[in-house]
């Protein structure tokens, strides 16, 4: 199995016909790249332009789509690391490892250890510590999908062809679609309640205390408060290991903060890398690994941009058909509709570099996001954990709050 890090920094094999003309495939390092860039866009161009940042709930913005590219994109280079697994308990104990490097890593990084920019310390109470998180999804993605490539059975591309070569893999995706599904829209959701530190809480008090109740008592929830996969996470990892900020907050009912209207929900942490969630995000690595396997096995250009679009549209057209059915495109739950639609998005983006890149060689107008494709775990730890924005504040005239930094948060995002 090759040395390789599911997010970071492509080192994967290179397919065999490649071999003659270039050391690698270098597509998958620009679309690697695109991913880094586009969410250093969402992250800081965000909060002056509101409309790429998350989508609040139900619907997709611009930021909705970094997360299944990164984990489309692991797939894909682990279908490439994976060809030739010579010794298979020896290989699963590497992917194993690897995850649990790239989910610690996501711990320190979003946990809360380093406080960013409002502040120059670090350090967090460990009963406050978040445990999910970006690259700790990425990390189950990958040793979900790495295991199936290891262990389950395939045949050979010109044996069976796509759907029928890696059939258990498919199968592994269906199924795992299908618990996600069940606990969705199976579990019974009761009310329940979470309390705010008298400090931090901008409700009123009920009953001379910061203790509030939410009302579910519901199953099929898909709403904020009462659906299943905030019930999931607050009973195993505790509503106080949950993300603080969730992206509801910016619905119309929230953003009365101070009014004492809002909902007592629009104050609770909730998690968009839970439990559940990380069931369809694995999929999502399960696509990408079959896209992997057309261009590992597919020697001709017109054979994977073909197998590659009818698997894109394919997957397309049934998640346009399951949101019209009902089932919501919502990034926070990660719906089958939006694993379907965002992998598709994937396929079509990751198809057009190949086609730019690969096929045409236009490689001189990607050179930079190439480049950030191959550093892409060093960028991602920079931009995640605020470090580059730390550097750059312990540089300050006279006092630590006159900084390049406080200048841009007080003059163009406050603006």
């Amino acid at each position: 199995m090759a040395d390789y890090e599911a997010l970071p920094d492509g080192d994967e094999e290179q397919p065999p016909q490649a071999s003659t003309k270039a050391a690698r495939v270098a597509s998958l390092d620009v679309f690697r790249g695109l991913c880094v860039f586009l969410m250093m866009l969402v992250d800081y161009a965000g909060v002056v332009f509101p409309f790429i940042c998350h989508s609040p709930w139900n619907g997709v913005h611009l930021a909705d789509f970094v997360m299944p590219f990164f984990l489309f994109i692991a797939g894909v280079s682990l279908a490439l690391g994976c060809k030739k697994v010579p010794n298979k308990a020896e290989a699963s104990w590497k992917a194993v490892f690897r995850a649990v490097k790239l989910f610690l890593l996501g711990v320190l990084l979003q946990g809360g250890y380093l406080h960013g920019v409002s502040s120059l310390t670090y350090g967090v109470d460990i009963e406050k510590i978040r445990w999910m998180g970006i690259l700790q999804r990425i990390s189950i993605g990958y040793v979900v999908a790495a295991l199936c490539e290891i262990w389950l059975p395939c045949r050979t591309w010109r044996e069976e062809r796509l759907f029928k070569g890696h059939y258990w893999h498919w199968c592994i995706a269906f199924s795992l679609s299908a618990v996600y599904v069940s606990l969705s829209y199976g579990l019974y959701v009761p009310n329940w309640q979470f309390t705010v530190p008298a400090s931090a809480s901008s409700l009123p008090p009920s009953n001379d205390s910061h203790v509030y109740m939410v009302k579910c008592g519901v199953r099929g929830d898909l709403g904020p408060a009462c659906n299943a996969a905030g019930m999931i996470d607050r009973y195993i990892l505790g509503v106080d290991h949950l993300y603080l900020k969730p992206f509801y907050r910016n619905l119309k009912e929230c953003i009365v903060s101070a009014n004492e209207s809002s909902p007592p929900w629009c104050h609770t942490p909730f998690d968009p890398e839970g439990i559940l969630s990380s069931l369809t995000a694995a999929v999502t690595c399960i696509i990408g690994l079959q896209y992997g396997h057309i261009l590992a096995h597919l020697q001709d250009h017109k054979g994977r941009l073909t197998n590659w679009s009818l698997l894109s549209v394919s997957s397309f057209i049934l998640g346009l058909f399951l949101t019209f059915i009902g089932i919501p495109l919502n990034k926070s739950l990660y719906t089958v509709s939006y694993m379907l639609i965002t992998s598709a998005s994937a396929g079509i983006t990751f198809g057009a570099l190949y086609l730019l890149v690969d096929v045409y060689g236009y490689r001189c107008l990607t050179s930079v996001l190439e480049w950030m494709g191959l550093h892409a775990l060093s960028i991602f730890v920079l931009v995640t954990s605020n470090l580059a924005v730390i550097a750059i504040q312990g540089f300050y005239w006279t006092s630590p709050e006159n900084n390049i930094v406080h200048w841009i948060i007080a003059h163009v995002v406050r603006t």
